[in-house]
């Protein structure tokens, strides 16, 4: 089921509801990954789930491990792209209603380290080649 409304829903049919956030990065087997426009946190990317579910208790076991098995994906491809120290996982979602899973490379000498990461700090935005070459480095690791 999808929302035509939604960003997340809609990120390879519309991707200008995401503008301001994200730009997709690649269509997995059960979600779309997002690239994060804010990259305090270089690598940090969006999981959304492919259908328009609210919960993780609203996915079978089999779709919730099959969601997991994105996250985990993805979250290979970041450390092997940029080499985090961690990467932070936070599920939100209290407005926009859609499951996705934020993953948040932390460096120990980088931006938040030791603490909770923000949600959107607004301290760094790249140039579209910069974020370009980032999209290809993950791809590169899928």
């Amino acid at each position: 089921m999808k929302d035509e409304k939604c960003a997340y829903c809609t990120a390879w049919d519309d991707p200008s509801l995401m503008d301001a956030y994200g730009i997709p990065l690649a269509e997995l087997e059960n979600s779309n990954l997002i690239l994060f426009k804010e990259q305090s946190h270089p690598g940090r990317c969006i999981v959304a789930y492919k259908d328009h579910v609210s919960e993780l208790v609203d996915l079978t076991e089999e779709e919730r491990n099959a969601f997991f098995a994105d996250v985990t994906r993805a979250a290979k491809a970041i450390h092997a792209a940029f080499h985090p120290d961690k990467v932070n996982y936070g599920a939100y979602g209290d407005t926009g209603r859609h499951l996705h899973f934020h993953l948040v490379p932390k460096y120990k000498d980088g931006f938040e380290w030791g603490g909770v990461f923000q949600m959107d700090p607004k301290q760094k935005t790249l140039a579209d080649g910069e974020y370009q070459d980032m999209i290809a480095r993950i791809k590169a690791e899928l």
